[in-house]
This record gives C-alpha cells, structure tokens and sequence, in this order.
C-alpha cells in the first residue's frame, strides 16, 4: 500500500462545550483521491484546518509524514478591491518564485494568458484555476481542495476533475477534495468520506451510495441515482506510465 501522508485518529475539536468533529479517522495516502462529503455545519471545513495544522484538536492525535508538502486551496480568498495585484504578484506573495515555473503552473491550469491581469477583474472560475496553479507550485505531496469547482460551468468543472486526476498520476500526490457535486465524487473519488461531525460512513464510491447513514443524509432518490455511478479504482498509475495493483 501508497505510504500514509496524513491521518487523523479518534479528532475531536470542542467549542463552547459542543464538539465541531468528535471521534474522527480520516486517512489519505500518495496517489489516492479522497472526497469530503456531508451537510453544511457537519465539520468538513474544521477537519480540513486541523489536517493542515491552521485549529488544534482538543481530543486524538494528527499523523503527517515527515516533511509532508502541503497544497492548499481554500474555499474563498478575499483580496480588497483596491490592492493592486496582478495574478503574477499573487503566485509570488509568499516568498520568491520561478517565473518559469509560474508560467508552466498557469498554463497547465490554462490561465497563462491572465498572468498579467488584476486578480479583481477575473471571472470567479478563472481564480479558482489560478488559486490552484499557485497551490501546485512547490509540487506538494498533498493537494487539498475545497469546493474547488465553484464558478465553473459543467464542461469547466469535468475538465478541472480530469486535470486533478492526471496532477495525482504525474506527482503521486495525495488529493482531498472537499465537494458537494455527488456525481463528481462518486465518478471521481477512490474513497468517499461522509462528515456530519463525526465519520457516518468511509469507503469506494459504491459502497458508500448504498449505505445507511448516506441515505438518511442525503434521502432515497439521491442515493438510488448516484448509486449508478460506481468508481471501480481498483490501480494506480506510476509515474512511469505502468499500472499497479
């Protein structure tokens, strides 16, 4: 088995006496795509801060691989519509970087062309891409994506699916994505993880669509129609090219 980059053991986090996320385990391995579901409130973006070390857990342990590499694309990004910033400057904010290697990232993400422009001025998708292109620049080991489809149209959103895909295969990174789009999590994902402040249920998109807790949270005739979408990841891709079991 893939080495384990991350893990989260028996987490809680506890505020004013109620706990956000209680008894969680979480793991997430190289080359594996792991998606976060649940409810608003259910404490997907609490686990997510405690993973990446922003919010301490009151209760259990984090497990991170050492020297681990994190990517991190957050849900949503403020920058004040009067600060001057083009997307160059935003990949360079936090320390010097290869204007190569920028262009390389925002070509992959298919926003090179933007490179230039006021980060105020881009389309809500157009950030997202550009967002993730900054987040692939140190190569991490783990990339975490939250919501990270948000402002894309349908063909836009399955095309970024297919790049998280091929960036998995060609880093072995880990990917945590946090996503409320079922289909793309059942036709996407090698685990499914269901949070509603603790685990409900964990495991390949198959199984989860049939489970118990998955249907009380989600109701019948969503789990009947994404129980179609099996993901059968049963491989990995090396970096090579070779497939392995």
């Amino acid at each position: 088995m893939s080495r384990v980059l991350v893990g989260l053991r028996s987490v809680g986090v506890q505020r004013d006496h109620r706990w956000l996320l209680h008894e969680v385990d979480l793991t997430i391995r190289a080359g594996e795509i792991v998606s976060m579901i649940g409810p608003n409130g259910g404490g997907k973006t609490t686990a997510v801060q405690v993973l990446i070390g922003f919010l301490p857990a009151d209760a259990g342990t984090v497990e991170r691989a050492e020297g681990l590499n994190i990517g991190y694309v957050p849900q949503q990004v403020h920058i004040n519509a009067t600060l001057p910033m083009t997307v160059r400057r935003l990949m360079k904010l936090t320390g010097p970087q290869d204007d190569g290697k920028i262009d390389e990232r925002l070509s992959e993400l298919g926003v090179l062309d933007l490179s230039e422009s006021p980060v105020q001025q881009l389309s809500g998708g157009e950030f997202q891409r550009v967002l993730f292109a900054r987040a692939l620049l140190k190569d991490p080991d783990l990339l975490i994506l939250d919501e990270p489809s948000q402002g894309l149209d349908i063909p836009g959103e399955s095309r970024l699916y297919d790049q998280i895909a091929d960036i998995r295969d060609r880093l072995d990174c880990g990917v945590l994505l946090v996503c409320h789009n079922l289909h793309m999590v059942m036709a996407r994902a090698d685990t499914v993880v269901c949070l509603n402040r603790h685990v409900c249920c964990a495991g390949r998109p198959a199984q989860i669509a049939s489970n118990e807790e998955f249907v009380r949270l989600f109701g019948p005739d969503i789990a009947k129609s994404h129980a179609l979408y099996p993901h059968h990841h049963d491989h990995r891709h090396r970096l090579d090219g070779e497939v392995s079991s």
